[in-house]
């Protein structure tokens, strides 16, 4: 007889439908890593602005990667039911792309822990994104924060994950 492949389970709901943190207790401390990327799309004149030191508010590029780190060391405090984690390491890369035109932010985040680290790597993009929006928003309030996604995790139980391009 074949075995039906068990349906999809959400580990943040009970078996009540109750949201609640998930225990991780019992896992077992291992590196884990993750990375996440996003976009801002602006106009080649505003991406002129950043990449020429030239932006009002000053160095956005540095402004958004220190946001971006700040923020993965308090995900736990802006998404309900994360875990607070011991960082081991943030990065924030942010590559200027003129055939965008705007800004490709990528985020790697470790940990050794019981559980992941792909809701902080997600957050380190999301407010970096949201960090340059706020830089040039007085120059180009239509620029676009586009394509926030987890490129690639390891550690942990379910092993690696890499996204399909």
């Amino acid at each position: 007889m074949a075995r039906r492949p068990s349906k999809p389970v959400l580990t943040h709901i009970d078996a009540k439908g109750e949201a609640r943190m998930v225990d991780v207790s019992a896992k077992p401390a291992t590196e884990r890593t993750a990375i996440a990327e996003g976009r801002v799309l602006m106009s080649k004149a505003t991406l002129e602005l950043i990449t020429s030191g030239n932006a009002k508010k000053g160095d956005v590029l540095a402004t958004a990667r220190i946001a971006g780190i700040m923020a993965a060391k308090r995900t736990s405090e802006l998404i309900p039911l994360c875990h607070p984690l011991a960082l081991s390491k943030v990065t924030i890369d942010i590559s200027p792309d003129q055939t965008l035109p705007g800004c490709v932010v990528q985020s790697t985040v470790k940990v050794t822990g019981p559980t992941g680290v792909e809701m902080e790597a997600l957050t380190a993009v999301s407010v970096a994104c949201l960090t340059i929006y706020d830089m040039i928003k007085a120059v180009e309030r239509g620029a676009r924060i586009e394509g926030i996604h987890l490129v690639e995790k390891s550690g942990g139980k379910s092993g690696h994950y890499r996204a399909e391009n």
